[in-house]
């Protein structure tokens, strides 16, 4: 039977990162079949885990989601947090999203209980294409669409180039492979212009096409298959973009 380190079984559960795993093991948090491991423990899928004495492990089938998000709702599993998208979608097994899309924003987000296509998503250099429509507080000008494209210095560094399209006289459309914190929203506030509405619309091969706000459907195997082509050679380190 296949075996995996300790660490990477806890997250690909979704509970935590390999390093935030490694600190429990540390802390003495975590048990595995009842007793106590050592860092470096390797696990099969017919061992129980478990972290501040809850089960971590419970043998689902592998679930994918693509949601629809509403403004207001919080990319977050923290249930505490009001608004959580968890507690919105209410969901009968554990999932989590992957990424983030912040509260004012809508549209497209993944949610899944397969850690290990999480990280390998969230690689930004891995080049992953995400689609947004964004309408804006005044009139769009050619010179804004150039520099939008070319790359805007925010969070001490300059963004990718990407491609920009005008909608109409205060809508665009942008298609990102970075992840950075409020990248378009800092991009405009850059430029002079406020964000109105932004919504994600595509995610590599899956779009919103049919999905209402607020509801979601699962992945199809196709949609699924060219994922896994797509991530196949993906990087694994242990840290997510």
């Amino acid at each position: 039977m296949e075996t995996k380190r300790l660490n990477k079984a806890i997250s690909e559960t979704g509970y935590c990162s390999r390093r935030g795993a490694d600190k429990l093991i540390e802390e003495g948090k975590v048990k595995v079949n009842g007793k106590i491991p050592e860092l470096g423990t390797k696990v099969t899928a017919n061992d129980v885990i478990s972290v501040n004495g809850t089960i971590v492990t419970k043998e689902v089938e592998n679930i994918y989601l693509a949601f629809n998000k509403p403004v207001g709702i919080t990319c977050t599993t923290e249930r505490q947090i009001e608004g959580n998208i968890i507690d919105y979608i209410n969901y009968p097994e554990r999932i989590f999203p992957i990424g983030r899309l912040d509260k004012p924003s809508e549209g497209l987000i993944f949610m899944t209980n397969d850690g290990d296509i999480v990280n390998k998503i969230l690689r930004s250099k891995n080049s992953h294409q995400k689609e947004y429509v964004v309408t804006v507080s005044r009139r769009l000008t050619d010179d804004f669409i150039r520099k939008m494209g070319n790359g805007i210095p925010i969070l001490d560094t300059v963004t990718d180039k990407c491609k920009v399209t005008r909608i109409n006289d205060t809508t665009f459309n942008i298609v990102l492979t970075q992840g950075l914190n409020r990248q378009i929203r800092r991009m405009c506030d850059y430029l002079g212009y406020q964000v109105q509405t932004l919504k994600r619309v595509r995610i590599m091969n899956i779009s919103l096409k049919n999905i209402k706000v607020g509801e979601y459907r699962s992945f199809t195997s196709k949609e699924l298959n060219e994922i896994q082509t797509s991530i196949s050679d993906s990087s694994k380190t242990e840290d997510a973009s």
